[in-house]
């Protein structure tokens, strides 16, 4: 399938969703419509796109209006994004992008699917499939996991070597354009193997990647020896952006296993952001990590710390009743455009947490909800008598800040150990209090179960972009 139209508008005037500052993106219209992608866990079915309404004055509203399937089965479609965002101001070759391509990976098949959302956006088509070959031949990767719209390409972290090779991951380039895979960013790796994040500070020519682990040790579930002999990611790399060479790794200590998403601050002339780890094999906590940039060198601090909650034997699935407590699982977080909120994910407890970061180098806890979790599952408000299946996980903020979207899966092998009774899919609403803090659930918003044909929902991406979508060129 080839795509047939250019990704700029139809007057090639600049896409007004392409914004100049962060506080352009947070006064601009609010969305209209979320995209969130669903697998079936079993690779039976085809997975699928879902357009979901999010304009509170519209009869879909906290409904599923459309889905597109992909073809075949088994590609497990996990995180995803747009063929261009608001750093696409930054390069006069791309002043007429334009955010109208969804970028969806498959992390299992290895094969990338490119939607168009014009003409109709509750109804995007798929027009474009590469296939795992073309990203295997021309970037040596395969698992391709996040994406991002960046300066000389769409930059796309990968999990795997060629084939699936068990590393080295890193990240593959595409062309913004026809989305054919360029070749692979790196020019010098260095130590860097394990792979997982990319992201950037896009005006000081920076890059920042994270580690989770090689193909053989995800796609069967977590590893327990692994895990206990601290293999899993557990560094931050820090490059430059425009060459792809390897600048500095910093190791947080091997007990904090599973370094994951990057979320730098919004603000083009800072240099810091948050990462978590997803459990500390000491004490089963998890954390939250600030990096931060002194001089030529790069630092990274432990901020916040959640514990694990003791639970009985009983109450816990087969993976955790040797150690009579539930760990918390930080498996996201996200931080508002404002860079005054951060959203961390407790996909064990069920928790979603806000903090305001206006200092961030000491995160206030502001405000928490609890939706399923491992134990002691939480019901979603519009259905008090049903306790929630899976656990608060992909986070999504509204660039205003106000509004948080969150799904429940992770990923297929790891939820049937955390939650071996299976996970019924589910999407929920926060709203979110931006002045001093607090959290709401939408008892309006909740599609869920049928309402996504039975898969499972992971990543949200919001019309007109997200929390997690763009980096800005312009402070003002």
């Amino acid at each position: 399938m080839t795509t047939t139209e250019h990704p700029h508008d139809h007057d090639g005037h600049q896409d007004p969703t392409l914004y100049r500052t962060p506080a352009d993106a947070a006064a601009a219209p609010g969305e209209g419509l979320a995209y969130v992608v669903g697998f079936d866990p079993a690779g039976a079915r085809p997975d699928a796109l879902f357009t979901v309404g999010t304009d509170p004055g519209s009869a879909a509203y906290g409904r599923v209006i459309a889905h597109a399937e992909v073809p075949g089965v088994g590609n497990e479609l996990h995180h995803f994004g747009w063929n261009a965002c608001s750093s696409a101001l930054a390069h006069a070759g791309h002043h007429h992008a334009a955010r109208r391509y969804l970028i969806v990976p498959g992390l299992r098949s290895s094969r990338l699917h490119v939607f168009d959302t014009v003409p109709d956006p509750t109804r995007p088509r798929l027009v474009k499939t590469v296939e795992p070959g073309e990203l295997a031949a021309r970037a040596g990767y395969s698992r391709p996991h996040t994406l991002h719209c960046g300066p000389d390409g769409v930059f796309l972290s990968c999990l795997g070597g060629a084939d699936g090779a068990d590393g080295p991951g890193g990240v593959a380039l595409l062309d913004h354009e026809s989305f054919e895979v360029l070749r692979g960013w790196e020019s010098e790796r260095g130590p860097q193997h394990l792979a997982y994040d990319v992201w950037w500070h896009l005006a000081q020519n920076i890059a920042v990647t994270s580690e989770w682990g090689t193909p053989s040790m995800i796609e069967g579930g977590l590893v327990p020896d692994l895990l206990l002999a601290r293999r899993y990611g557990h560094c931050l790399h820090f490059w430059e952006l425009g060459t792809g060479r390897h600048l500095q790794q910093v190791d947080l200590g091997d007990a904090h296993q599973m370094v994951l998403e990057l979320r730098p601050a919004h603000d083009p002339e800072a240099t810091w952001g948050f990462t978590n780890t997803v459990i500390d094999v000491e004490d089963l906590s998890a954390s939250v990590w600030r990096w931060h940039r002194d001089g030529d060198e790069f630092h990274v601090t432990k901020v916040i710390t959640l514990p694990a909650e003791p639970a009985p034997a009983d109450d816990l699935p087969p993976a955790l009743k040797p150690f009579g407590a539930v760990p918390p699982l930080i498996t996201d977080v996200d931080l508002s455009v404002d860079d005054r909120w951060l959203y961390v994910s407790a996909w064990g407890t069920g928790d979603l947490i806000q903090y305001d970061v206006s200092d961030p180098r000491r995160p206030r806890r502001t405000a928490a909800v609890r939706l399923g979790g491992i134990i002691a599952r939480r019901p979603h408000p519009a259905v008090p008598d049903v306790p929630l299946t899976g656990g608060a996980q992909m986070v999504e903020v509204s660039r205003d800040g106000q509004r948080v979207y969150l799904t429940n899966s992770l990923y297929a092998a790891w939820d049937e150990q955390f939650y071996p009774a299976g996970i019924e899919p589910w999407m929920v609403k926060l709203d979110a209090d931006t002045s001093r803090g607090g959290l709401s659930v939408d008892g309006r918003f909740f599609p869920h179960g049928e309402d996504f044909a039975g898969l499972r929902v992971h990543q949200t991406r919001l019309q007109g972009g997200d929390a997690s979508s763009d980096s800005y060129c312009y402070r003002r």
